[in-house]
């Protein structure tokens, strides 16, 4: 069986087929692989893109979608994550979970016999990325010798972007606040990869001969209430850092954007913002990992 749950659970061989795939469904569609199977997506997180672009996918596919939203259910609320799994698995072909805690993947995973897609948790957001990745490949051809920065916090789209830059071989340089840090267990693996992170809290230096600026909320769907966005207001992306990068740069952002915040209005509705492209990706990215996912099971 195969999952999606993180980037770097991928070889190089298989993130390069999963983002060339998504170019060639975008080009030409895809087979419907999802023919009368039933696919859970499970929200547990609001969502507007995620599920929309899901929703989409499955249908271009074949598949017939089913939708629990926070309202109507989380696992282990109202019984054991046990429980819940296995009878979901005596009713679905496919799981599609959004959630805060990376763990109930785990917990799932180990009493569900079928696949199951990350759609986001507290720790990444590989899909999000996966687009991100087909996006960039579109515009520059390849990803050799390219330089991608990142401004502001070290989230979920940041850890599945610094497992993605390390497989690719992706030069990926974050700009953020000296005490924002990355988990022990990350600086291990790029360790293991004989990979390192550059993160520094010089603004001109990361954003210097960029081919990608990328940023994302202050703060998240989740975060601390009390989280203050004083200490990233120097990592904002606006004019005087896109000056800096090369003539041809891009600019990124996830979505949706708080203006005048991480960004600029002038940068983000610019000829260089491919925000939208990132956004029409997630459908076509995600019949690709779709695929991925299905290829030994069906």
């Amino acid at each position: 069986m195969t999952n999606f749950f993180d980037i770097k659970d991928l070889s190089k061989k298989d993130l390069e087929r999963i983002i060339d795939e998504s170019i060639n469904i975008k080009k030409k569609g895809c087979d419907k692989i999802l023919k009368n199977k039933n696919v859970l997506m499970i929200f547990e997180k609001p969502s507007l893109r995620t599920r929309i672009s899901f929703e989409v996918c499955i249908n271009d596919l074949g598949g017939n979608s089913l939708i629990l939203n926070s309202n109507e259910f989380k696992f282990g609320e109202r019984e054991s994550i046990y429980d819940s799994a296995k009878v979901l698995d005596r009713y679905v072909d496919f799981m599609i979970i959004r959630s805060f805690e990376h763990s109930i993947l785990k917990e799932v995973e180990s009493n569900f016999s079928k696949p199951i897609i990350n759609a986001l948790t507290n720790h990444s957001h590989p899909c999000q990325v996966i687009a991100d990745l087909v996006t960039f490949k579109e515009k520059f051809g390849d990803f050799e010798n390219k330089k991608v920065s990142w401004f502001g916090d070290y989230n979920n789209v940041t850890q599945s972007w610094v497992e993605a830059a390390a497989i690719l071989n992706i030069n990926f340089y974050i700009a953020c606040p000296s005490k924002v840090s990355v988990s022990k267990n990350t600086i291990k693996w790029l360790e293991e990869q004989n990979k390192h992170l550059i993160i520094s809290d010089n603004v001109n230096d990361i954003a210097k001969n960029s081919d990608c600026i990328m940023t994302d909320t202050w703060i998240s769907m989740g975060d601390k209430k009390d989280k203050s966005v004083d200490h990233f207001k120097p990592f904002q992306v606006n004019s005087n850092v896109i000056a800096l990068a090369k003539k041809d740069v891009i600019f990124m952002h996830c979505l949706p954007a708080y203006r005048g915040m991480e960004v600029t209005d002038e940068v983000i509705d610019s000829k260089m913002s491919v925000v939208f492209d990132q956004a029409e990706n997630r459908v076509h990215a995600q019949k690709s990992i779709i695929k991925h996912c299905c290829r030994d099971n069906y």
